[in-house]
């Protein structure tokens, strides 16, 4: 995917960590919705690392979700992803 570290990728990114619960979280959400989406791993990709961080002013929070419309959804909770998906 040649716009893997854009605020406008042609699917759903969600940029993640191998150990974070929140993460595991929002997978579970797509897997249940049957939602299509990249995940990206930040262990050993300094280039994904250093995207989250400056869409985080500097944090490197996870998970951070881009969408093709360009809105962003950092740490989101269950409703705030029922909302973002309308379900």
């Amino acid at each position: 995917m040649s716009d893997l570290y854009t605020r406008k990728p042609s699917q759903i990114v969600m940029y993640t960590t191998e150990h974070c619960a929140d993460c595991y979280q929002v997978k579970a959400f797509f897997e249940a919705h049957k939602v299509d989406y990249l995940r990206v791993g930040l262990e050993n990709d300094q280039t994904a690392t250093e995207f989250v961080m400056n869409i985080n002013n500097g944090r490197r929070s996870v998970p951070t979700i881009i969408f093709p419309d360009g809105n962003i959804l950092v740490e989101p909770t269950w409703q705030e992803l029922k909302e973002k998906f309308l379900i």
